[in-house]
């Protein structure tokens, strides 16, 4: 009892030390919280998908001036969303919207990664954007850390020609069934939502699904998987692309 006492007694005051040290300690950019990226980028990634579900504003319904009056095949708010016109694989003209309904010209945003934010967040506001106003300080930051921090090599993590995931399916069941079936279901056909079950929408178009998965679904319940790296996100694809498409 008496060794007991000695240990406590001076491990307390230590302790207690320690966490008023860690109570005054700044929040500097050089620490462990100021640095956490992945959430403000998985954010991003949303706002990239449909900004204003994200924000809950009004759905846009005029079809975006930068729209090219070429392509008559989206108009109103198919054409507000960044990924309409950049793509999935954020690549534009030059990617998976080379050709297609999606098809515009309009080249992709891989200059920016790496970038400083500015020239991301003044381009999002400028006259051709038009998204000025729109979105609060924090949104056009989110938006602007995904392009500029948030981009991967895609094509290491899905194959463009065939569309098939370089992911190990085996895993990915194991991280679908323990993260995503409660709301998916074992089949992925839920919810009822879902304009086709999952594994149509993952071989149909896997860009798109390999950034829900590491971004979540604007404004829904959906974990984004961003924090644990491409890898684990092209595994699940790879279990979903093998999961019934009809």
């Amino acid at each position: 009892m008496p060794k007991l006492r000695t240990l406590f007694g001076g491990l307390l005051p230590a302790l207690a030390i320690g966490s008023a040290m860690l109570i005054a300690m700044p929040m500097t950019s050089g620490s462990a919280f100021a640095e956490e990226m992945d959430s403000s980028i998985a954010r991003g990634g949303r706002l990239y998908d449909k900004w204003y579900k994200v924000i809950k504003a009004d759905k846009p319904t005029d079809t975006h001036a930068a729209w090219p009056a070429s392509n008559t095949k989206k108009k109103g708010d198919a054409t507000q969303r960044c990924k309409a016109c950049h793509g999935w694989d954020i690549m534009g003209a030059d990617g998976a919207y080379s050709s297609g309904s999606y098809k515009t010209g309009i080249k992709g945003l891989q200059a920016f990664a790496g970038k400083p934010n500015d020239a991301v967040i003044a381009a999002i506001k400028d006259g051709l954007h038009g998204f000025g106003g729109k979105m609060d300080d924090q949104d056009y930051v989110d938006l602007a850390n995904f392009v500029t921090k948030g981009q991967f090599d895609i094509d290491a993590y899905i194959d463009r020609d065939t569309k098939a995931a370089k992911g190990d399916a085996a895993k990915g069941e194991a991280y679908y069934n323990t993260v995503c079936s409660s709301c998916h279901g074992l089949e992925g056909r839920s919810p009822k939502e879902l304009p086709k079950p999952l594994g149509a929408l993952a071989s149909g178009n896997p860009w798109e699904i390999i950034q829900k998965i590491m971004n979540g679904q604007p404004a829904e319940t959906m974990p984004a998987m961003r924090a644990f790296g491409p890898q684990v996100s092209a595994d699940i694809l790879a279990y979903v692309q093998s999961l019934p498409k009809e």
